[in-house]
């Protein structure tokens, strides 16, 4: 395994070849008006490090809030681990009783959810507004 360069960007290739830059999985958290919280995610949702770090955000930040939109307009690509992951949470979070939702996911990441029929699963928007104003129509109907 090779050590991360201090940017937190892993090399690829062997040494003496030309190298090709990773991005690992990055997080902006945003509070929406109306209370809900987004969390922005960049790079890809796979194996590893990746899908981990996903996972411990969300667990961290969902019990707390109760409610959660995942924005995946920044995801480049999601393997098969990645969406083990998505599966894992948005079950979990069901099962607890909060609200998990994924926003704007890009075409290849949106057909890789029809392909496998999560998208009859999970609570997928078009975009972060769309999602926010379904959350807050569940919460109304609660209340």
């Amino acid at each position: 395994m090779k050590p991360e360069n201090p940017d937190g960007v892993r090399d690829s290739q062997p040494s003496g070849v030309a190298l090709r830059r990773e991005k690992t999985l990055r997080f902006d958290l945003e509070v929406q008006s109306g209370g809900a919280l987004v969390l922005h995610c960049q790079g890809r949702i796979i194996f590893g490090p990746e899908a981990r770090a996903l996972t411990r955000v969300v667990a961290d930040v969902l019990p707390t809030t109760g409610r959660l939109i995942v924005d995946l307009a920044g995801v480049e690509s999601v393997d098969s681990a990645g969406l083990g992951e998505l599966v894992l949470l948005y079950l979990w979070a069901d099962a607890a009783g909060h609200s998990l939702k994924f926003a704007g996911p890009r075409p290849q990441v949106r057909s890789l959810l029809e392909l496998t029929n999560l998208v009859s699963v999970f609570d997928t928007y078009a975009n972060v507004a769309d999602a926010a104003a379904a959350m807050y129509c569940e919460e109304v109907r609660s209340a």
